[in-house]
């Protein structure tokens, strides 16, 4: 390369962004790192983040807030919908959908069109990476792990091989496990955790294990407005600070660890160890509220939107027209969704314990279970006619005797 060409490399301190940057400067790339905050880290590890990139040798590194526009393109959404795919996973993962689009957009303050990622060949990253590049822009995509892939079937060694050789120490923690943290939580893969064995002591990051849980329950208020977080406990917080906030206090009592096997898009099964104690307490509340205060037929269509939502996000339709569509529908079948919800735990898990709203579907003359509002005479009419269509398959297609 005559002249060396600039490109963006997204950049986290891991081993595999690490090996990028020595990969890309043996190629004959000016490297630009860009650290894109998404929250969940402190400022201890971003110091880290920039020595270690100064470290290998970037040209210049550069760090990005993201955790506004995470919290408004994604998390808004997220709640409005109570999407879990495979009704567990949260789309921890998207954040790289605003990474990407931070990234591009400094690739263009310094005219390059040239981006890189640490994502393999392996896993559904590369999808939300390398589609939501090509979705906003035209740009050219470098994949030094997946390139690597070619070279070698035992990518890791590879990686920790060449790092070592350069003088690079490398965390245990990462030689370990592939950690990836954020404001929306941690998921930890690799080790044991690939091979479906019990994860290790150490893969607790921000949910305790249960000797650590405070003796005293805990409990919280979280108030709601057209289906956005927008104070705790009565007092009004921007949404980034009441998530972390979440996450501080509920991981402190365990709420939010799980372990999910998903399908990977190219046919494998991908198992991780995530922690989101703040998605999780958000998510429980939003939905009591929600279910509190919109209709029946609602409540069962909302199922069908979010599953789809769900799927666009995992599997790197971000930027696709479709999912704005489903997200004007959310929004919409969120306006109502304002008030106050109660949450309690003792430990691991929690739950809504009251809801109130001025939206709530009461009827002031009946109380489920206590009082109505009808005759029994009503009531047996509805019982029958409801149930008249089944009574008469039941007669017509009775066996003769």
């Amino acid at each position: 390369m005559a002249d060396k060409q600039t490109v963006v490399l997204a950049f986290s301190g891991g081993l595999d962004t690490s090996y990028c940057v020595l990969a890309l400067k043996q190629q004959g790339f000016e490297v630009h790192t860009a650290f894109v905050d998404t929250g969940g880290i402190s400022a201890e590890q971003k110091r880290w983040i920039a020595d270690r990139a100064d470290a290998l040798g970037a040209a210049k590194h550069h760090e990005l807030d993201a955790s506004e526009p995470l919290w408004d393109q994604f998390v808004v959404p997220l709640l409005w919908s109570g999407a879990r795919m495979l009704e567990q996973y949260p789309m921890l993962c998207s954040d790289r959908y605003v990474i990407v689009e931070q990234c591009l957009r400094l690739a263009d303050e310094l005219g390059t069109t040239h981006f890189a990622h640490g994502c393999t060949g392996m896993g559904n990253d590369q999808l939300r990476f390398d589609q939501s590049v090509r979705s906003l822009g035209d740009y050219v995509i470098h994949a030094p792990i997946r390139d690597l892939q070619r070279e070698t079937r035992n990518v890791r060694a590879h990686e920790l091989e060449l790092m070592a050789a350069a003088g690079i120490e490398v965390p245990e923690s990462s030689s370990r496990y592939s950690i990836n943290e954020n404001l929306l939580g941690v998921t930890l893969s690799g080790q044991e955790i690939d091979e479906f064995g019990k994860p290790g002591d150490d893969t607790h990051v921000w949910c305790r294990p249960r000797a650590d849980w405070p003796e005293a329950p805990l409990e919280l208020t979280i108030g709601f407005e057209a289906g956005r977080a927008v104070s705790l406990n009565d007092r009004p917080m921007q949404g980034p600070a009441l998530l972390a906030e979440l996450n501080r206090q509920l991981g402190a009592y365990g709420v939010g660890r799980h372990i999910y096997t998903g399908d990977v898009s190219i046919g494998l099964k991908g198992r991780i160890v995530f922690e989101c104690p703040g998605v999780d307490g958000l998510m429980i509340a939003q939905r009591a509220l929600r279910e509190a205060v919109n209709t029946r037929l609602q409540n069962q269509f909302h199922q069908t939107i979010a599953q789809r939502w769900a799927e666009l996000v995992y599997t790197g339709f971000f930027f696709e027209p479709h999912k704005y569509d489903l997200e004007a529908y959310l929004e919409s079948a969120n306006r109502y969704v304002t008030g106050v919800v109660r949450l309690a735990t003792h430990g691991g898990s929690a739950t809504a314990v009251s809801v109130g709203s001025r939206y709530l579907l009461k009827d002031p003359n009946s109380v489920y279970a206590q009082s109505a509002g009808w005759t029994p005479e009503e009531a047996e009419g509805f019982v029958k006619l409801i149930g008249q269509s089944s009574t008469l398959a039941a007669r017509v297609r009775k066996p003769a005797s």
